[in-house]
């Protein structure tokens, strides 16, 4: 369980250009749920998400991880990076081995591991990212595609077994396969292993299918948290945030707005085929 209260962080504080990051957020998050967080640029999300991986402390709050307090200046990073995972945005780039496996090596040796278990860490959590141990291990990553960079990047994170696995944007810049590729791999890490997933995002539709509840940042605060259905169900409220609907529930809204009956938020084109379908057998 992730329980935050009262979050706050502000940058270059006590200078001119002050900014307060994140205010008063408070929040829970049980174990084994998948979160998508979403917000406009500029809405305190990577912040966020830096706080919960202990790489930012924050002004004032507190976050506590399956009873450790990750915020207090006692906590040992090591803790925390076995219990949370991030992948940051555009991974790849801190790709820094000359072959994929020391790449992946490189968290569990950081955990202190006996090479033995560090060797199988690497061996499963490749696998585990749909590649083939045998055949990429000794190449260099610089070599493979941005796809294949993803999601060595991802096993690398995976190798260290976190509870938490939290990733910003981790289809961000890939072409319509590598990103339906790596959404599949995140809900099969999700599926098989039962770990809480946190997943930022600006792709609606992706929220939208794979999430159990969202997170809605607006100005450095936490201005809504439900299911899905509950956050796409206040559609003017998001706009008004300047964030985008799903195009399911967005083609919907629409249509209900023309006169259609349509009565249930849909998230899916599946869900807004099914609806408009009823829609019009009842108006035949």
């Amino acid at each position: 369980m992730i329980e935050v209260k009262k979050l706050t962080h502000v940058y270059s504080e006590g200078l001119p250009h002050q900014q307060v990051a994140v205010e008063d957020i408070s929040f829970t998050i049980e174990t084994g749920e998948f979160v998508g967080i979403i917000g406009h640029t500029g809405s305190g999300k990577s912040t966020l998400l830096q706080h919960l991986n202990g790489l930012l402390k924050p002004k004032s709050g507190s976050i506590v991880i399956d009873g450790l307090d990750i915020t207090n200046s006692k906590t040992a990073m090591i803790d925390v990076r076995k219990k949370v995972g991030l992948v940051f945005q555009y991974p790849e780039y801190q790709l820094f081995e000359e072959t994929v496996a020391k790449d992946v090596a490189f968290g569990p040796q950081n955990l202190g591991l006996p090479q033995e278990e560090i060797d199988e860490r690497v061996r499963s959590s490749i696998m585990a990212v749909g590649l083939n141990y045998d055949s990429i291990k000794n190449i260099s990553p610089f070599e493979l595609s941005g796809g294949q960079k993803r999601r060595v990047a991802i096993a690398g994170v995976i190798a260290m077994n976190p509870d938490i696995l939290i990733l910003d944007e981790p289809t961000a810049g890939l072409n319509p396969k590598a990103h339906e590729d790596i959404l599949n791999l995140i809900r099969g890490i999700y599926k098989k292993g039962g770990k809480t997933v946190i997943l930022v995002s600006h792709n609606m539709n992706d929220i939208a299918r794979i999430c159990d509840s969202v997170l809605v940042m607006d100005k450095g605060r936490l201005a809504m948290k439900g299911t899905p259905k509950q956050v796409f169900s206040r559609g003017e409220e998001l706009k008004d945030m300047g964030l985008a609907l799903p195009e399911a529930t967005e083609i919907t809204s629409r249509l209900r707005a023309a006169g259609m009956e349509i009565n249930k938020i849909c998230l899916t084109i599946e869900e807004a085929a099914a609806a408009i379908a009823e829609a019009k057998k009842m108006t035949t």
